[in-house]
């Protein structure tokens, strides 16, 4: 068995950044899926007092927040390094790390992707199209931000790829499961581009919702 315990609900965009990190370093780890809602509930908030997802267990040590896994995970583990070397390009990471938690997530994935996937599934609600519209100004800020960062490059830091790219391409790709992608796409095609780039790595492939789903069937997908 793995030394590596990942619980997380299927198809957050915060559990899919830890097991696209895993993927890129070659690391065998084990998913424990959480139905959603699980994680506001005991057992799991022993793991976690937040009752957010993911949360790592690594032979026994525990982590959560998943800027801290994603670090571990590329500190902890040989295979190709995941943050870039040069005291600049590791701010812009950061950075970008942190647009996406502060502004990506919040306003925009909470919002948009939550009232277009969420609702609808989880809640039988139909989506507010008067909060989804309030929602794109914040959506095109983001990713023009995102795309001036990554000018004609090929990723978001320093040209190479990076935990900022895991990350951020996690929610994008999310986001993309809406139809408010396709308006969002047109107005910026380096980004959607460099999401088509991402979508071609075994790291993405191996951790779609449908893939996973698929080795844990009895696992439903939710945004937490």
């Amino acid at each position: 068995m793995p030394d590596i315990t990942i619980h997380s609900v299927i198809g957050s965009p915060y559990g899919r950044a830890t097991l696209i990190t895993l993927e890129e370093k070659g690391v065998p780890y084990q998913l424990v899926p959480l139905a959603p809602g699980a994680s506001k509930q005991q057992p799991y908030l022993g793991l976690h007092p937040f009752g957010r997802v993911p949360v790592l267990d690594h032979d026994g040590f525990i982590l959560y927040e998943t800027q801290a896994i994603l670090r571990y995970v590329d500190r902890w583990f040989p295979g190709p390094p995941l943050s870039p070397p040069s005291p600049q390009a590791l701010a812009r990471m950061d950075q970008l790390l942190n647009i996406c938690d502060w502004y990506m997530m919040q306003g925009v994935n909470n919002v948009i992707a939550f009232q277009r996937i969420v609702a609808p599934r989880f809640l039988g609600r139909e989506p507010d199209e008067a909060v989804i519209a309030a929602a794109m100004p914040k959506a095109r800020l983001v990713l023009g931000e995102l795309e001036r960062f990554l000018g004609r490059e090929a990723f978001l830091a320093d040209g190479r790829f990076s935990l900022a790219d895991i990350l951020c391409g996690a929610h994008i790709d999310f986001l993309a499961r809406t139809p408010e992608w396709g308006t969002l796409a047109s107005e910026f095609p380096s980004l959607a581009a460099w999401l088509e780039r991402l979508r071609l790595r075994h790291s993405f492939n191996a951790t779609t919702e449908e893939r996973l789903v698929g080795r844990q069937p009895e696992a439903a997908a939710a945004i937490v």
